[in-house]
């Protein structure tokens, strides 16, 4: 199995943590996929990738975009619509469907009771899986 699981914990928002990450790996060249299940969330993270960084652009479209196989960040809101296997972050609440296709996972974790639980939850199934598992908490990194 080589896809690799990062739980990054204590996110104090966890679109801003993900538009860090997303920006942080397709500055270094990697293709990223990013699945926002809910329609609300998916145009807020692709409005806060707009201007989270005031002198940088991070290029990113819809996974319907034709753009979409060319662009460093893809947003979607199922895994089958994503079109890139590198790296996928998933700003949902549940196990993503065809992880394996993967190299690298990423989980954000708020910090409300919700989202810590169903975080949970994914870590164990994850762990069950015998996937790779790698724990950061942001509360030691000053929120990033």
């Amino acid at each position: 199995m080589n896809t690799e699981i990062r739980f990054y914990h204590n996110a104090p928002d966890r679109l801003r943590v993900a538009c860090v990450l997303a920006a942080k790996a397709s500055g270094s060249g990697r293709k990223v996929s990013v699945l926002a299940p809910e329609g609300g969330m998916a145009r807020q993270f692709d409005q806060m990738l707009w201007g989270f960084q005031p002198l940088a652009f991070v290029p990113h479209v819809p996974a319907g975009s034709p753009l979409a196989p060319e662009t460093g960040v893809v947003i979607g809101s199922s895994v089958a619509s994503l079109p890139h296997d590198d790296v996928l972050i998933n700003l949902g609440d549940a196990l993503p469907e065809e992880i394996d296709r993967f190299g690298l996972v990423i989980e954000i974790v708020g910090p409300s009771d919700p989202e810590r639980l169903a975080a949970r939850g994914r870590y164990r199934q994850y762990k069950e899986r015998g996937y790779p598992l790698n724990a950061h908490d942001l509360a030691q990194r000053n929120g990033e």
